[in-house]
């Protein structure tokens, strides 16, 4: 029978080996008075334990180059930086997401760099820095799925070696993964199931180069 961990107070809760806030924390409280994200950073979404889920299965390098596309609160690279000891980046189109990824990462005793930008304005420079691309539920629009993809096709090219998103399972998400499968990449998508905190299920897609 596994340990059972006694949370220091209310509105914190543990999954796959971090901690996390929910949205009634005292301290999440205390920024919603003064930072309100406006693309939906407002909690940590469900897709995010189907991420760290595949990631315990299909484990990352130590120390390697990671960032999580659409961080919101940033649960994927603190995930990331706490299991694998991976050098972390946040990426956001909102600032305001990032004092929530700050307490997060503070709370788990890692750091997360944060990173100002969007799909389209992410430059190949700066995805030729990272080893690792991640994203959970960050495909929810239409308007999403070709700068998402076009996103895809400059990391592969940059040199990005493997890219791992999830999704509850949105038809967006299924016309990003029939994309990347017409590409000459080593593109898989699976069916996932999360077991922390509670069950959730959806999919997983992962995209590598092809092979040399």
């Amino acid at each position: 029978m596994p340990e059972l961990e006694h949370l220091p107070e209310e509105h914190i809760y543990q999954a796959y080996g971090m901690y996390l806030l929910s949205s009634q924390h005292r301290l999440i409280r205390r920024l919603k008075r003064v930072y309100e994200p406006s693309i939906h950073g407002n909690k940590t979404w469900r897709a995010s334990f189907l991420l760290m889920d595949y990631l315990l299965h299909n484990p990352v390098r130590r120390g390697m180059r990671v960032m999580e596309l659409g961080c919101g609160w940033g649960p994927g690279a603190v995930f990331c930086a706490r299991r694998f000891k991976a050098r972390v980046t946040g990426l956001d189109m909102d600032k305001n997401v990032f004092p929530y990824m700050e307490v997060i990462a503070a709370l788990n005793g890692v750091e997360v760099a944060p990173l100002e930008a969007n799909f389209n304005n992410l430059t190949e420079d700066a995805l030729a820095r990272e080893q690792l691309l991640i994203g959970s539920d960050i495909c929810f629009w239409d308007s999403m799925v070709q700068p998402l993809f076009e996103l895809v096709r400059r990391g592969i090219g940059s040199g990005v070696k493997r890219i791992v998103l999830s999704d509850p399972g949105r038809p967006t998400f299924y016309e990003l993964a029939d994309l990347c499968a017409k590409e000459d990449w080593r593109t898989t998508l699976r069916e996932w199931y999360a077991v922390e905190p509670t069950r959730t299920t959806g999919e997983v897609l992962e995209i590598r180069p092809a092979r040399s």
